[in-house]
C-alpha cells in the first residue's frame, strides 16, 4: 500500500494568520476566546464569547474582481492554502503533476456569511435583487473549487459536508484516493466561518454554548465556545516527497470512520470507539504505540465523558498512560474546520515531542478521568497520535499520524 506523508500546512484561526502562530498558541495554553463580536451590534446576544479572526483583511491577500467571488470560508481557505504549499514547496506545473492532485475540502454550513448578507436584502431591506455571484459563494464546494483553480490542480475536486467531521473525513477522502493510485499529491483541508446573527441564534437555541470560555473535560466545563478558520496541507505518496527532496512533517498511517446510527445529537462511546479501533486497525498500530490523542473535546457535558468512555473502550490500561487533551479552548469549536486545525496541533507533538495542553482547566470531573494535560505543555517523546473528530449526525473520524520512519 502506498504511504502517504504531509509535506505542507497553512491555517488561519482566531489565534491569527498562520500556522506557526496557532500552533504556539495551544502549545502554551493561550485562548483567543474573547467577548463576541456579533454581526448586528444592536442585536442582543446570549452568546457571550467566541474565538473569532479579528483584524482580518482580506483587501490584502485578495483583487476587488476575485474577492467579489468568496465568501469568507473560501478566503480563509485560499490564504491557509497558499502557506501550505509553500512550505511543501511544491510546483504543480511540473510534469503530469496538476492532473494527478486532488483537492478536497470539508465545511460544515459552506458561505453563511454570504447567505445571511442576501438573506437580509431580502427580508431587512426588502430588496427585489440579490448578489447576482450569490450562488458560487454560498456554495459548500466553492473553496476546493477556489484552490484548485488557483493552483491549476485539476484532479478530482470535491467539497465534503459533514458537520464537525468535516475536515478529517475530506483528508481521508484525499487518503483513499492516494493509496488507490488515483493521485499522488493531494490539497486537503476545512474552513468554517459561521458568525452570522441566524447562526448565532441557531446555537443559543441549542443550549449547548459556554457563557465564560471553553473547558475541555473540566467539572466547571459549560458548554462549547464556537470558533471560525481555516486549515489546509499538502499530501503526497512518499515516493514523490522522496523524488522532489521534500521536508516531510508526518506520515499518516491509518485511517478510521463510522456512523453512529443512533441520536442525531447525543454522542455514542461505541460508535467513537469503532472509529479509533478503525484508525488502530488501518494503520497496524498496536494501542500501545499511540502516545496523545487530540480529542474532539468540545467541553460539553455528553461529549466529554463519552469521549472518555470511548478512548478507554479502545485502550484499556494503556488508557493511564495515554497523554489526551483538546485544544478547543485555544481556538474554540470550528466546527467543519476543527479537524483541520486540531492536525496542526496533532503535527506539533510529532515535531517538537510537546504534548499542548488542555487550556482553561480547573477542576478534574470523575465522569472524565484520564490525563487531559491540564493548562501547561508537557514534553515528552511523541512518536505517534490519533485526532479525534465526532460530529452531530453520529459521524466519527479519526485519523492516526507518526513521526516520519523513513
Amino acid at each position: 500500500m502506498r504511504r502517504i506523508v504531509i509535506t505542507g500546512m497553512g491555517a488561519i484561526s482566531a489565534c491569527g494568520t498562520g500556522a506557526a502562530p496557532l500552533w504556539e498558541a495551544m502549545r502554551e495554553g493561550r485562548s483567543a476566546i474573547a467577548p463576541l463580536v456579533p454581526p448586528d451590534p444592536d442585536a442582543v446576544m446570549r452568546m457571550k464569547v467566541a474565538a473569532q479572526l479579528k483584524g482580518f483583511d482580506p483587501t490584502a491577500h485578495f483583487d476587488g474582481t476575485r474577492l467579489g467571488l468568496l465568501d469568507r470560508t473560501a478566503q480563509m481557505t485560499l490564504v491557509a492554502a497558499r502557506e501550505a504549499v509553500a512550505q511543501a514547496g511544491i510546483d504543480f506545473t511540473s510534469g503530469n503533476l496538476a492532473r494527478r492532485t486532488a483537492t478536497v475540502i470539508g465545511t460544515g454550513v459552506g458561505g453563511e456569511i454570504a447567505r445571511d448578507e442576501q438573506c437580509r436584502k431580502i427580508y431587512r431591506d426588502n430588496s427585489p435583487r440579490v448578489h447576482p455571484l450569490s450562488i458560487v459563494r454560498m456554495m459548500p464546494n466553492a473553496p476546493a473549487s477556489h484552490v484548485s483553480i488557483e493552483f491549476g490542480t485539476t484532479g478530482p475536486a470535491f467539497g465534503v459536508v459533514s458537520a464537525c467531521a468535516s475536515s478529517n473525513h475530506a483528508i481521508i477522502q484525499a487518503a483513499a484516493m492516494l493509496r488507490s493510485g488515483q493521485a499522488d499529491a493531494a490539497l486537503v483541508g476545512g474552513t468554517e466561518s459561521c458568525f452570522s446573527l441566524a447562526g448565532l441564534r441557531a446555537w443559543e437555541a441549542m443550549r449547548v454554548v459556554a457563557d465564560d470560555t471553553c473547558r475541555p473535560f473540566c467539572k466547571q466545563r459549560r458548554g462549547l465556545v464556537l470558533g471560525e478558520g481555516a486549515g489546509m496541507f499538502v499530501l503526497e505518496i512518499l515516493e514523490h516527497a522522496r523524488a522532489r527532496g521534500a521536508a516531510i512533517l508526518a506520515e499518516l498511517v491509518g485511517v478510521g470512520m463510522s456512523a453512529d446510527a443512533g441520536d442525531i445529537v447525543a454522542p455514542s462511546a461505541d460508535g467513537a470507539a469503532a472509529a479509533i479501533r478503525n484508525a488502530l486497525e488501518d494503520a497496524e498500530l498496536a494501542p500501545e504505540r499511540i502516545c496523545y490523542i487530540n480529542a474532539h473535546g468540545t467541553a460539553t457535558p455528553a461529549n466529554d465523558p463519552t469521549e472518555s468512555k470511548a478512548i478507554r473502550m479502545v485502550f484499556g490500561e494503556h488508557a493511564d498512560r495515554l497523554a489526551v487533551s483538546s485544544t478547543k479552548g485555544v481556538h474554540g469549536h470550528a466546527l467543519g474546520a476543527a479537524g483541520a486545525l486540531e492536525l496542526v496541533a496533532a503535527i506539533g507533538a510529532l515535531r517538537e515531542d510537546v504534548i499542548p495542553p488542555t487550556a482553561n482547566f480547573l477542576d478534574p470531573d470523575p465522569a472524565c478521568d484520564l490525563d487531559y494535560v491540564p493548562n501547561t505543555a508537557r514534553e515528552q517523546r511523541v512518536d505517534a497520535v490519533l485526532s479525534n473528530s465526532f460530529a452531530f449526525g453520529g459521524l466519527n473520524a479519526v485519523l492516526a499520524l507518526r513521526r516520519p520512519a523513513l
